[in-house]
């Protein structure tokens, strides 16, 4: 890649990396005056959540930046790595069901400390499919990275499933995965049986996939045409 494309791509990484780390640093804020003024826990969880959220976004960065550079036999394993950790961004949107009235802290303090952890969740999710979604349309063209995309998306709503309501998490596929092989093959297998699996699947995923495609839209708009 020429010298004159590679710097204001590093510069546009070094700016999102600057921005994202000082969302994030707002909400570990948040949290940590929280445990301060409360003398309790309650949403210190948010913290691991943020940080499980960060691991799809740090291999989808490694794999861009390393994408002139990668090999099928690289790309194929990092990327089913990526994709089994990935809901664990988006995931955090739920973490807004904990929200309730409290004493000891005002109700806004806990909305604005919840949207900020569900904000950075939903930045750093579009921020790694971003990166994802280059590298296949660099391979496969415009339309297979579209597709992979919302595949991901979709995928990603299924996991934020497993994650709430049946309390997996993307270790149980290596230390239970008998368990959660049967609960996602009976799903599969009896459909209408399971309808808030798939309706939470698929209303969540097009929530997902539209405010994806919004994030890219906006993300052009400044863009000279031609660019």
């Amino acid at each position: 890649m020429p010298l004159t494309f590679a710097l204001p791509q590093i510069r546009q990484r070094l700016s999102l990396l600057l921005v994202l780390g000082a969302s994030l640093t707002l909400s570990v804020v948040l949290i940590t005056f929280r445990v301060f003024l409360t003398h309790q826990i309650t949403f210190v969880f948010l913290l691991w959540n943020l940080f499980l959220a960060l691991i799809p976004f740090g291999l989808s960065t490694m794999l861009g930046l390393s994408a002139g550079r990668l090999k099928a036999r690289v790309l194929l394993p990092v990327g089913a790595v990526w994709l089994l950790f990935f809901p664990n961004a988006p995931y955090i949107l739920t973490d807004l069901f904990h929200l309730e009235p409290r004493t000891g802290v005002p109700y806004w303090f806990d909305l604005a400390l919840l949207l900020s952890a569900a904000w950075n969740g939903l930045m750093l999710a579009y921020a790694s499919l971003t990166d994802m979604q280059a590298l296949v349309t660099r391979r496969l063209g415009w339309w297979s990275g579209w597709a992979f995309a919302t595949v991901a998306l979709l995928l990603s709503s299924f996991g934020v499933y497993l994650g709430r309501y049946l309390r997996f998490n993307s270790w149980d596929i290596v230390t239970n995965p008998l368990t959660l092989f049967y609960d996602i093959l009976n799903r599969i297998l009896h459909p209408m049986s399971f309808s808030g699996t798939w309706g939470v699947t698929l209303l969540y995923g097009v929530f997902l996939l539209l405010g994806y495609a919004t994030v890219r839209l906006l993300g052009r708009m400044g863009e000279e045409p031609g660019e």
